[in-house]
């Protein structure tokens, strides 16, 4: 059994305030494979006060950015070294299926590269022409760490949160305090194990497991400079409102219900193959995931018959078995809030073509729904409108081009997206009228140099890349 019997902050490993370890359980069976100390508001302040005092001495903030990118390569190389490691790690507490976490694993090194890559052709310090060539005065433009940042992550794909977040923090200057969901801190525990190798200065990053209202009682510390968030809708509006009243710079990585839009000439196998990975990856408990499936009313039921017939396909069952496609859900309230929307489904009056609101047989120890899709739903459904986070296909039928868009921009949401079409120029047309900042051309896999959020509810502000980096700096005008 693993356990982590402390907490890392500031750099090393401390007592935690609260000696009760947390049972990890497996999502599988429910057996538990781990304990872990769990953060209380005591061990926050020690973090905070630990960020606090290395970003007034300097010794990080000051650091070259060249120095600091060094250090995050270490970072990084660390992370493929041990990137099987985490992958299991990861199977193991969340219940993602393994060919989900080991295929991430090249997706963090591309993620930390774009933002190291960025941070090389960075403007950390700009002299800027005047407008008026008469003029004798110049003006010195700095990129500077904002301070200190409250990152917090959630459950569903730990290690592709922390890093999107901790890396460019980092290697702005800022000094950080990882909160992580209690769920992950196997993996976590891990992380901080990577981190404590790459030579950080004293106090620079905590990584710290525990509950909301911990959560809460960082965001809203008063030695907070900046909060970095990721997770539901509901929890952003409540960060957006700590970080409005104490003016606190703030992005938010929130919730989605994404449409992807199969046009009329699109290869019907072949967009159905890529929702095998857009719509159902991670058991489906992930934000970007293209649940909505909008088709032609003439190629509807050709459609909804190649749903089934996927869907139907596919292994659920144990995540460490490489058959499997869809692990359990994480948690037996996650479980049950599934099981829910499936039987919300029925009752709003959609067709269920597979699936429904039973326990696969056999796995009844586990935390497991079986994947289900509807078909003849309207978009006004619950089942269309609120994000289910699990392995749930509405199919929706749209009348022409204007209306798919109608129904794609329907929603609160606005985070990702996809279109389907043999002419790719015609999807990118088509893309271009939906309102979510991340869309997807025949099942294109996401980059990292670009700028990734949300329209609407689905967040405020951008990760990734340079956009990304710069979220966590301020600007400095020094005129000469």
């Amino acid at each position: 059994m693993i356990t982590y019997d402390r907490l890392f902050i500031g750099g090393s490993w401390a007592e935690p305030s609260d000696p009760e370890l947390l049972d990890i359980a497996s999502p599988h069976d429910r057996s538990v494979v781990g304990r872990a100390a769990q953060a209380r508001p005591a061990d926050i302040d020690r973090a905070v006060a630990a960020a606090r005092a290395s970003f007034e001495a300097g010794e990080w903030r000051l650091t070259p950015p060249e120095e600091r990118i060094a250090v995050l390569r270490r970072f990084n190389a660390l992370r493929e070294e041990n990137a099987e490691k985490i992958a299991h790690l990861i199977s193991l507490e969340n219940g993602s299926a393994g060919w989900f976490t080991r295929a991430g694993q090249p997706g963090l090194t591309r993620q930390a590269n774009a933002y190291l890559k960025a941070a090389e052709e960075f403007g950390w310090e700009e002299t800027l022409a005047p407008s008026d060539p008469a003029s004798p005065v110049r003006s010195v433009v700095r990129r500077e760490a904002v301070g200190v940042v409250a990152a917090v992550i959630p459950w569903n794909s730990p290690f592709s949160s922390a890093t999107s977040k901790i890396i460019p923090a980092l290697v702005a200057g800022n000094s950080v305090v990882l909160k992580v969901s209690p769920e992950n801190s196997l993996s976590m525990g891990f992380l901080s194990e990577l981190l404590e190798r790459v030579g950080l200065p004293e106090g620079v990053i905590s990584v710290l497991p525990a509950d909301r209202e911990t959560s809460e009682y960082l965001v809203s510390h008063k030695d907070v400079d900046k909060i970095a968030f990721t997770g539901s809708t509901g929890a952003g509006r409540r960060i957006a409102s700590i970080a409005g009243e104490q003016l606190k710079r703030v992005s938010l990585e929130l919730g989605g219900k994404s449409a992807a839009v199969i046009l009329p000439d699109a290869d019907i196998e072949k967009a159905v193959a890529g929702l095998k990975f857009g719509s159902l990856l991670n058991n489906g408990e992930s934000c970007i995931a293209q649940t909505r499936i909008l088709a032609p009313r003439e190629t509807y039921e050709e459609v909804v018959t190649a749903l089934k017939k996927l869907v139907e396909s596919l292994k659920v069952g144990d995540p460490n078995d490489p058959d499997t496609f869809i692990g359990p859900m994480i948690r037996p309230d996650q479980q049950e809030r599934v099981r829910g929307y499936i039987q919300l489904g029925i009752d709003e009056g959609a067709r269920l073509v597979t699936g429904g609101p039973q326990i696969p047989e056999g796995l009844e120890k586990g935390n497991y729904v079986t994947p289900t899709v509807f078909a003849d739903v309207d978009n006004s459904m619950r089942i269309a409108q609120e994000e289910i986070f699990g392995p749930v296909l509405v199919v929706i039928a749209y009348d022409d081009e204007d209306d798919a868009v109608r129904i794609a921009n329907d929603s609160e949401y606005g985070l990702s997206g996809g279109v389907w079409s043999a002419d790719e120029a015609h999807a990118q047309a088509i893309a271009r009228r939906i309102r979510t900042g991340t869309i997807t051309v025949n099942g294109a896999s996401v980059a990292f140099d670009g700028p990734f959020g949300g329209f609407k509810a689905s967040g405020i502000g951008r990760e990734y890349g340079a956009v990304g980096l710069g979220t966590y700096t301020e600007y400095k005008t020094i005129t000469v």
